[in-house]
């Protein structure tokens, strides 16, 4: 949330993919899965996009501290993916409750540390109806899906949603859409790509 409040939602959404990236490394260094010649392209494509987006474009060549902390985001989803796909034949409510209240105590105490103060009581709804759609529903759907498709299909499906939230953010937001942005969405989306023709023809 830090790194979308300090950057873009266009940026912040595509640079979700970089999950992706992070996902099979994980996969492959601690779980020691094996990485086919269409994923590595992937990886390589996923990440000069991310650069790509990590600089502003805006005339001037600066790191975005905002897409650092979305790519930091994304390391740390990369590693729950690895772990959640171990459990999730296991009860999806089970998964989704305990999940939900560690994420959410978590969140509580980090805000507390950096000084967060309440939101003001009208906040307070909407915020439970979007974290409700967005995280618990989200997480739900996620989990079910990997046991009826695989974990393989589920990501590669998945992988469609960056491209959402980014078309979301210039029709509702109205952000600018950039020279740089337009290149880093057209490597984005050959690398996401490989990623779908590799992981759907897998059984």
């Amino acid at each position: 949330m830090l790194g979308v409040k300090l950057g873009t939602s266009a940026n912040a959404s595509l640079l979700g993919n970089f999950e992706i990236v992070a996902t099979t490394l994980i996969a492959l260094f601690i779980f020691k899965e094996k990485v086919s010649g269409k994923l590595w392209a992937a990886i390589g494509l996923i990440t000069l996009s991310s650069i790509i987006l990590s600089f502003g474009g805006e005339g001037s060549f600066t790191f975005s501290f905002g897409s650092l902390l979305v790519l930091g985001a994304t390391a740390c989803w990369g590693l729950e993916n690895n772990c959640t796909r171990s459990i999730s034949d296991k009860s999806t409510y089970q998964i989704v409750t305990i999940k939900g209240f560690g994420s959410g105590t978590g969140s509580l105490m980090v805000a507390v540390i950096i000084g967060e103060k309440l939101p003001d009581i009208k906040y307070i709804l909407p915020a439970l109806v979007l974290g409700f759609v967005a995280y618990g529903l989200s997480i739900f759907t996620y989990i079910r899906a990997q046991k009826t498709l695989g974990a393989a299909k589920t990501s590669a499906y998945y992988a469609v949603a960056p491209f959402i939230g980014a078309f979301l953010s210039f029709m509702i937001l109205h952000e600018s859409l950039t020279i740089v942005y337009l290149i880093a969405l057209a490597v984005m989306i050959t690398g996401t790509a490989f990623v779908v023709s590799d992981t759907l023809k897998q059984k």
